[in-house]
């Protein structure tokens, strides 16, 4: 059975494991995302106690760099993340392990993962939304991830803002976009506290959540039309926020699109990860595999 080494990497923190399947992790290992050298001479210590490795798979945060004829394909572009724009992740690992490397965004990777392994099984075209310290957005269409002119930016689409939301957002490139209005750190600048310590803001900040979120997966639905859209993230753990978004996204259509998955079956189109906290990780799996 082969052996890979798979890497999520987070805004906050890597997680990285040895397996080749969700099933079969052999080695998980956590630590906070910090500088560049620093993270990856972490991953690279983890991953040299399980070599020999036949390919290794990285789902990163980005933008990143996923044109293989650019001189800087396998890095990261300008990022919010303060240190990381231009940081190389690719070379490093091919230094070290000399192995195919496979290489994606961490919301493609977990969309591969959960088309593998979970909620998108058997469909041809899914989506992969994540909200937690970023808010980002990947895709699957005909079993590849959907790359283009760079890959999908979903955390940046430009929505309306909630008419009672005063909040101008923290998106240091769109301020009110959707990551600047609806990610973790957002949400926690906006009441004065963490997401976990909403409290008595909690309904409120649910209407204000949802509304933003509600109106950039009905934008999905009009661009995108896939046969399932897959919401994750620490966020989303927010009581009532999935079902306030699902109610959200089909006010905001409007009745327009005319399909039963939107009328009684929105339960079905707009669902949690099956694999949990494991969609990237598995995606990892499945890159490695790729690479192979």
């Amino acid at each position: 059975m082969a052996r890979y080494g798979s890497i999520e990497g987070g805004g906050t923190k890597f997680v990285c494991a040895v397996g080749s399947a969700p099933n079969d992790l052999r080695d998980v290992v956590t630590f906070p995302t910090t500088t560049p050298d620093e993270t990856l001479d972490e991953v690279i210590s983890f991953l040299s106690q399980h070599a020999p490795l036949d390919a290794i798979g990285v789902a990163m945060f980005g933008p990143l760099d996923l044109n293989r004829s650019s001189t800087t394909y396998g890095s990261v572009r300008a990022t919010p993340k303060s240190g990381w724009s231009g940081a190389d992740v690719v070379a490093p690992l091919q230094a070290a392990f000399d192995v195919p490397v496979g290489f994606d965004t961490d919301v493609n990777g977990a969309a591969l993962g959960e088309g593998r392994w979970g909620a998108g099984r058997g469909l041809g075209t899914f989506l992969y939304i994540t909200v937690g310290t970023g808010i980002g957005g990947g895709g699957v269409v005909d079993g590849n991830p959907m790359h283009g002119l760079v890959h999908p930016e979903i955390g940046h689409l430009r929505i309306p803002r909630h008419p009672e939301d005063p909040f101008p957002g923290r998106c240091p490139f769109h301020g009110d976009c959707l990551e600047g209005l609806a990610a973790g750190p957002a949400l926690a600048e906006r009441w004065g506290r963490p997401v976990e310590d909403l409290g008595s803001d909690t309904r409120r900040a649910v209407e204000f959540e949802a509304y933003a979120l509600g109106h950039a997966m009905a934008n999905l639905v009009l661009t995108v039309s896939p046969e399932r859209m897959i919401l994750g993230g620490g966020v989303m753990s927010v009581p009532g926020l999935l079902n306030a978004t699902r109610r959200q996204m089909v006010e905001s259509l409007g009745g327009y699109v005319d399909a039963p998955a939107l009328r009684d079956g929105v339960a079905d189109f707009l669902v949690a990860p099956e694999l949990g906290d494991h969609s990237g990780i598995a995606g990892g799996l499945v890159l490695a595999e790729r690479a192979l």
